[in-house]
């Protein structure tokens, strides 16, 4: 689904106006920029029913370390840096609507 589908959507479901959906989904993804700024920074952000935004470090599936690697170009190998893996843990109604 794109924004535009969105949009349609969401305007069908709440009857409000498309430019004014439009208007909140533009501010929605100011919101996930704080939050994307809050998870690089190290803190969980949980939206209650959703779920929960986290940089996990001691889980080992979350932390990526340094490994070999190869260059498809020229074959020779080369180190590939790690790095840590943003998560995302659904809420419990996130969670049973998805995967009834």
């Amino acid at each position: 689904m794109n924004k535009s589908e969105l949009v349609d959507t969401v305007a069908a479901k709440t009857n409000i106006t498309k430019k004014q959906i439009d208007e909140v989904i533009i501010a929605f993804l100011s919101v996930l920029t704080v939050v994307t700024e809050a998870v690089a920074n190290g803190d969980k952000v949980t939206l209650v029913g959703f779920g929960s935004f986290e940089r996990r470090v001691a889980c080992r599936r979350r932390h990526r370390s340094n490994r070999e690697g190869r260059n498809p170009k020229t074959n020779e190998p080369m180190t590939i840096p790690g790095t840590r893996v943003p998560a995302f843990s659904p809420g419990k109604q996130f969670r049973e609507k998805v995967a009834p």
